[in-house]
């Protein structure tokens, strides 16, 4: 080798070692700003509750600022296009519900693709849906309601956070599996659909435990019965669907966190372990359980998972009920 190929080949070889410490330095140091934490929801809705409880932890863990970014509307397709939008540097997160699993199948056109345009990074919480009455309506208990549905087809209305959510799938699944039709009235977001409900707006609701615990508390709305296999240590005199006498209804919600497509796997990685350490601690716990949810831990895999397969199972409840935006 003469003079020259050496020479050339020690500045190709520290040319590599800086690119890789560089990088090496680049990951350790993440993050070195504050993080944009986008909710698709209303301030006040269960899910921001959660993205607070989440960033603040992350903020506490990484010593950065993790800012809420509320951008309700659309049934959560405005938040995720922006997402979908940001640089995919790590600086922009989403939290996401079962709903980024459903919009596929209500909506022809979105603007982003569910599954090529962001990488899932963990499941943050899971929660039971619960069918809440204003205490107008004149029952106690899940079968005194139904025959009071019965007895007034189209009468009733029931509250969703938006047309084509988790709430609103509930909702008809209930109808049919119930025998019963109520009329929809959708929301931009969870906390809108509750103050409406509590004034005695509309009747009803199919809900997460969490945007309405202090109000069942209060006796200002009254809890008939909650999916899932136990009852709320936090609500124990509601019943299970099963318990009341449905026991083919079933709606439960998940959270997750979803990055864009192209953010760095070794991002994502210390994304998914700090969630994941941070479900791990009672203090997380306990606030989750105070709020009628639980953690749910998940790798990105696991997760891109739970949403394939929602998609599919969406699809057969969306067809069997014929469910579309508009009812």
């Amino acid at each position: 080798m003469n003079r020259f190929s050496a020479s050339l080949a020690q500045v190709v070889a520290l040319a590599a070692l800086a690119f890789m410490t560089g990088s090496a330095s680049a990951q350790q140091v993440y993050p070195v700003k504050s993080i944009r934490f986008i909710v698709p929801y209303a301030p006040g809705a269960g899910t921001d509750t959660v993205s607070r409880i989440y960033g603040h932890k992350l903020a506490e863990a990484w010593g950065q600022p993790v800012v809420v970014d509320n951008r309700p509307g659309a049934n959560t397709v405005i938040g995720s296009e922006a997402l979908a939008k940001a640089p995919p540097d790590g600086y922009t997160i989403l939290l996401v519900v079962n709903t980024h699993a459903i919009n596929p199948l209500l909506i022809a056109k979105l603007p982003y693709d569910p599954i090529r345009d962001f990488a899932p990074i963990s499941t943050v919480a899971a929660s039971e849906y619960m069918l809440v009455v204003h205490p107008s309506v004149p029952a106690n208990t899940l079968q005194e309601f139904i025959a009071y549905a019965k007895a007034r087809p189209g009468q009733l209305n029931y509250a969703t956070s938006g047309g084509g959510g988790l709430g609103h799938l509930a909702s008809e699944l209930f109808n049919s599996v119930a025998a019963v039709k109520m009329m929809h009235v959708p929301y931009k977001g969870g906390a809108p659909s509750v103050i409406d409900l509590v004034a005695g707006q509309v009747q009803l609701s199919f809900i997460i435990p969490l945007n309405v615990i202090g109000h069942l508390k209060a006796g200002r709305l009254r809890g008939l019965a909650i999916s899932g296999k136990s009852r709320l240590a936090t609500l124990p005199d509601v019943p299970t669907f099963a318990e009341a006498g449905l026991p083919n209804f079933e709606a439960r919600a998940w959270l997750g966190v979803l990055a864009p497509a192209a953010v760095p796997r070794a991002i994502i990685d210390k994304m998914a372990g700090e969630i994941t350490r941070i479900q791990g601690t009672p203090d997380l716990r306990e606030k989750l359980s105070s709020q009628g949810m639980n953690p749910y831990p998940g790798t990105p895999e696991q997760f891109a998972a739970l949403i394939k397969a929602d998609m599919d199972k969406f699809a057969r409840i969306v067809k069997s009920a014929n469910i579309t935006l508009e009812n």
